[in-house]
């Protein structure tokens, strides 16, 4: 059932009811009459929400059997995997920046079928980002399990805090409150607990003697005392800038120690995040070093294709190592899909690919010209329904007391700018004095676009009755890249338009008055990959175009630069912009 409410205005005071009418796709439940909002701030309520992927990539090419997988496992911005094992589960996560809650955990037991399962930092305490932007916050999770305590550690960084990890005896449920290590210094460090009981954290961090060039760094070990939580002596370099000094390689980071066949392996990522972005690796005798890197490095990059060919995969890197529990090696990395090598709204994805090893003991999952797949087999694997990739719908009545894990919000909870419980089967949000391209929690509720073409609905109701309030569908990038198609005031008149949103300035692209109404208006977007189009329809009648042909490439990271990909999702506001920042 579609759900409709009737509204009017006494005196300040919105009063409801609720009608319902045939809608297919949502599992309505029954409303209250009065959201506990109302005779606070004015409010406004969607019904449901929608997305549905349409690339061609999936269409045109079925995967061949039940045993294959679409790369990447984990579409739109998903970056930064790092994967472990007890042996039996395996659980993924992967960065999230500003976004709230932190640090998504997915599960599998065969490494092809995977399973969002909670997110490791879900309380304000572990993670403090009132302040930052949106490509700030979280950096690099790294997940490790530690069999000599039963133990699941996630450590990272919160650029605006420092380095810190969260354990638990269960990673279903909740992981601890945050263990801050001052002494740590750097970004992305990750843990590693070798076969004697001892354990350390590698990291990248500032060279002995100090940086002589920019992007110059240096992957730094520390040893770690399991049982009091705190490192233990000084601080050792073990990479200096990367394979080859010589040729100032830039930022040598997202480390990762492993024991293989009596050898010590560390793996890092090096060139930065965009298009030189590659994978090396290097050997050692001891966690402490000395390691050497491989004479055929890097391990995985694509940065030497042509970027003109079909269908290219970009930026590959940063990369972690799992082995099966039947003796196979996989790697998780992250890459990036881009059209014409400049439309990257879905942001730096989750790949796997397998991995294969040199006679003389190196690991690889690239060489030479070759390409990162879309199609993989994974033998003695059978896919299930409902998988993390290809093209998937998913609707949303908004018909359970918390929001699904695909959601999320900006620098905090935001749980009093939003309800689900208030008026059962519709989300709430309030018109909060929080604007979109404020370091603030705004009354915004969004997720990762994951298709290059898709489509997303809504429907909405809101009456707004000053100039500032306004509620409807949010495109977000960062704090100065957005797209919002607002239902709002213009003096008399109610109205839909389309804003384009920039860091000091607001640019209206498209509007339409509306008539009175107490209906419902609905809301839709639509993509090609490399242009937007917005519509709307008012009680139940057909769409209508407010504005076709809008870029995309205005929200592309090849434009706006950062570390994450596009959100969309449901947004309110009682405040015009904030030109500050």
């Amino acid at each position: 059932m579609k759900k409709k409410f009737s509204i009017s205005i006494l005196s300040g005071v919105v009063l409801l009811s609720v009608l319902t009418v045939p809608f297919p796709s949502c599992n309505m439940g029954t409303k209250a009459e009065l959201p506990s909002f109302a005779s606070d701030s004015l409010v406004a309520h969607f019904d449901y929400f929608t997305y549905k992927g349409d690339d061609d990539f999936y269409k045109e090419n079925p995967l061949p059997g039940d045993d294959y997988y679409y790369n990447p496992i984990l579409p739109g911005w998903y970056s930064d995997p790092s994967v472990c094992t007890d042996g039996k589960n395996y659980f993924l996560v992967t960065s999230t920046f500003s976004y709230y809650p932190g640090v998504p955990i997915f599960h599998s037991t065969d490494m092809l079928n995977w399973k969002q399962v909670g997110h490791v930092l879900d309380r304000p305490e572990q993670l403090p980002l009132d302040g930052q932007r949106t490509s700030e916050g979280i950096f690099a999770p790294a997940i490790s399990y530690n069999p000599h305590n039963q133990t699941w550690y996630m450590i990272t960084t919160n650029i605006r805090r420092g380095n810190f990890f969260v354990k638990t005896k269960d990673p279903f449920g909740s992981w601890s409150d945050p263990v801050w290590l001052p002494e740590v210094g750097g970004i992305d460090p990750s843990f590693f607990f070798d076969e004697d009981g001892k354990a350390y954290i590698v990291n990248n961090d500032v060279p002995d003697g100090g940086s002589t060039y920019e992007g110059h760094r240096a992957i730094r070990v520390r040893e770690f005392d399991v049982e009091t939580d705190k490192t233990i002596g000084e601080s050792i370099m073990l990479v200096n800038g990367g394979v080859n000094l010589a040729d100032k390689p830039i930022w040598i980071e997202g480390p990762h120690l492993y024991k293989i066949n009596g050898s010590y392996y560390l793996m890092c990522a090096e060139g930065g995040t965009s298009e030189n972005h590659r994978e090396v690796i290097f050997k050692g005798n001891t966690p402490m070093g000395k390691f050497l890197p491989w004479d055929k490095n890097p391990i995985l990059t694509q940065l030497h294709l042509d970027p003109n060919r079909p269908l290219p995969v970009t930026c590959a890197g940063h990369a972690d190592l799992i082995q099966k529990d039947n003796g196979q090696w996989w790697s998780v990395f992250l890459a990036c899909r881009p059209i014409d090598n400049k439309f990257e709204n879905l942001g730096r994805e989750t790949f796997m690919l397998p991995v294969r090893w040199s006679k003389d003991g190196f690991p690889y999952m690239t060489k030479g010209d070759e390409l990162i797949s879309g199609i993989i087999q994974m033998e003695g694997v059978k896919r299930e329904s409902g998988t993390t990739f290809g093209n998937f719908e998913k609707n949303d009545g908004f018909d359970t007391p918390e929001l699904g894990m695909e959601w999320t919000t900006l620098r905090g909870a935001a749980t009093e700018l939003y309800s689900l419980t208030e008026n059962p089967g519709f989300l709430t949000l309030r018109c909060a004095d929080v604007a979109s391209n404020e370091l603030k929690s705004p009354a915004f509720v969004g997720r990762r676009l994951q298709h290059h073409k898709f489509e997303c609905t809504t429907s909405m109701y809101f009456t707004p009755q000053t100039a500032a309030e306004m509620a409807g569908v949010l495109l977000m990038k960062d704090e100065g890249h957005q797209y919002f198609m607002a239902v709002e005031k213009d003096g008399d008149q109610v109205q839909i338009s389309l804003k384009k949103i920039k860091t000091n300035v607001v640019e209206t692209l498209a509007s339409q008055p509306l008539k009175p109404t107490d209906d419902s208006i609905d809301l839709k977007v639509t993509s090609t990959g490399t242009h937007f189009s917005f519509y709307y329809a008012t009680g139940g009648g057909s769409w209508k175009l407010l504005a076709e042909g809008v870029e995309a490439y205005y929200l592309s990271t090849a434009q706006s630069f950062g570390f994450t990909g596009t959100t969309i999702g449901l947004y309110a506001s009682n405040k015009l912009y904030e030109f500050n920042n």
